[in-house]
């Protein structure tokens, strides 16, 4: 029986039926937040009704770690941002920082199934999960996706690689979940222990994918696929087998925005990743990953309709030391609201001699640079050389703040 070419038919809608759909429950989505406690501030004065699309969407005040972090410090565990308490979840995790995670059992809670489904993974196969299980969530959100496409598990975890090599001959593993290199890992020492195993599948997550450990894995027989997920939002983007890009969840909405800010890049444009995500249990509303990619022209070629981000690009969160003092993209951000001529503005970090140096390059098409040298002394708390450079002259890399300092 040949394997379905798509998860479900979500996959393949048109853009309007997409738009319909999110049309339709986005509005939901916000009325629930804005119901829990955790948003009682930054969604008071908002009309549920009036969120249809992402455009009204990025009217809304951005969420970052750092606030949930803080709230959750207050109202533990969840900071007031979950629907129900959480003796209501299956699961509570804690990831680092200590940061408090609600799960469900309900049919995969973190949507993972969708991807494990584009690499291949269903019924018939057994999957060795080398993800941790010990109160991060990342074991469960990939034995929930196991689960909803049909598959059985093998919860590896990590460590003990001879026992790995061990379990997966002995139950005859045929697909691997976990990090990108532990894969090899676990290769290397069945190698060396010479065992052969039947693995042809590995679905990848929580660290990069380099291209040269993808070829490893191919000329082995293995075809690797990756998926963008946090233990807050589960599953956000995932390739397929057309390998062009990552195409985003059919159940979240992403953002990109320039890094420090609410406001959307154009498109193509790196910025930083947002996403809302609209499950019931767990509304997120514009939640900062603090990671940085960008918008791919057209769909894949692979049949899916949805957006397509280009993958990781990096760390939003360029907070860089300067003569001392921390200079953060939200400082940034506010230096070019101050002034309406300024379109973009970029830090440049150098070193003069043994002494920090600070360049503020700003696009504008006018103004005065002794005002904007005035406002940069007040909002960085620092003193620097003001350039104005013209409209569209600034790299489109989602860089804010660029350290050029080398100390060797």
């Amino acid at each position: 029986m040949l394997k379905k070419p798509f998860f479900d038919d979500l996959e393949t809608r048109s853009a309007d039926e997409r738009a319909a759909d999110i049309a339709r429950r986005l509005p939901d989505q916000i009325a629930r937040a804005k119901a829990a406690p955790g948003y009682a501030a930054t969604l008071a004065d908002v009309d549920p009704a009036g969120i249809t699309d992402v455009a009204a969407l990025a009217a809304l005040p951005v969420l970052r770690k750092a606030d949930l972090s803080k709230a959750q410090a207050a109202h533990a565990p969840f900071g007031g941002f979950t629907t129900k308490p959480a003796s209501g979840f299956a699961h509570v995790f804690q990831s680092p920082g200590p940061i408090y995670e609600p799960g469900g059992t309900e049919h995969d809670w973190w949507r993972m199934g969708r991807f494990l489904h584009a690499s291949g993974i269903g019924k018939g196969d057994v999957v060795q999960n080398c993800f941790g299980y010990h109160l991060t969530p990342a074991g469960m959100i990939f034995e929930s996706g196991a689960r909803a496409v049909g598959a059985a598990v093998l919860p590896a975890g990590t460590g003990q690689t001879e026992l790995q090599v061990a379990a997966a001959r002995d139950v005859g593993a045929t697909a691997y979940s976990g990090t990108p290199d532990f894969l090899k890992v676990i290769l290397d020492k069945a190698d060396e222990m010479g065992v052969e195993l039947g693995i042809t599948k590995a679905a990848v997550g929580g660290g990069a994918l380099f291209p040269s450990l993808r070829a490893f894995y191919a000329d082995r027989g293995i075809t690797c696929l990756q998926c963008y997920a946090t233990a807050d939002l589960g599953n956000i983007a995932y390739e397929s087998p057309a390998m062009e890009g990552m195409i985003v969840d059919e159940h979240v909405i992403v953002e990109i925005v320039t890094p420090g800010t609410g406001i959307p890049v154009a498109p193509g444009e790196v910025g930083e990743v947002v996403v809302t995500t609209l499950n019931p249990d767990y509304p997120l509303i514009r939640f900062a990953t603090g990671d940085l990619s960008a918008v791919m022209n057209g769909q894949s070629p692979c049949g899916r309709t949805n957006l397509r981000i280009k993958g990781w690009m990096g760390r939003a969160d360029q907070t860089t030391k300067i003569k001392g003092m921390f200079v953060r993209p939200e400082q940034v951000a506010q230096l070019v609201a101050k002034h309406a001529e300024i379109i973009k503005a970029r830090v440049i970090a150098t070193r003069d001699g043994e002494m920090d140096r600070m360049t503020v390059r700003v696009e504008a098409a006018g103004g005065d640079a002794h005002a904007f040298a005035a406002s940069v002394a007040e909002v960085l708390k620092l003193k620097g050389a003001v350039e104005i450079v013209a409209p569209g002259s600034l790299p489109k890399d989602g860089l804010v703040i660029e350290d050029q300092r080398r100390y060797d």
